[in-house]
């Protein structure tokens, strides 16, 4: 499916935006945690903060990859217009179907992440 080369900056630049409030929520959670273990010495919790530490670290990893590549399409989107500007604007480019379900995929597992986190907080804090 074609697509207008507009439409994927504007959706590259939507994705960013949320990647980037996504990148602050992780910052949160782990403050958040490092207040679970300053306030718990408890093995049983010990052992929650490594899970949701190494959940964290994961879910950064993954959204830096994601990162990573949507910047890669907006660059290449940008050279293309770049050597060519000439009617831009009416020019199509295969539609990111498999970058969209990615961020879709990143959302949906970071949502579950959230939910288990903000149970085990609630019952700690």
């Amino acid at each position: 499916m074609k697509t207008n080369i507009y439409n994927q900056h504007q959706e590259h630049t939507e994705w960013l935006n949320k990647l980037a409030f996504y990148k602050d929520e992780l910052m949160i959670m782990q403050k958040r945690l490092d207040e679970v273990m300053s306030k718990n010495s408890n093995s049983e919790v010990k052992v929650k903060v490594e899970h949701f530490q190494n959940q964290i670290f994961i879910q950064e990893q993954n959204l830096s990859k994601l990162v990573h590549h949507i910047n890669s399409e907006e660059k290449a989107i940008q050279s293309n217009i770049a050597q060519n500007p000439v009617a831009s604007d009416h020019r199509k480019a295969e539609d990111h179907q498999e970058e969209r379900e990615q961020v879709n995929f990143y959302e949906k597992n970071l949502g579950e992440l959230k939910k288990e986190f903000n149970t085990f907080v609630s019952a700690w804090l």
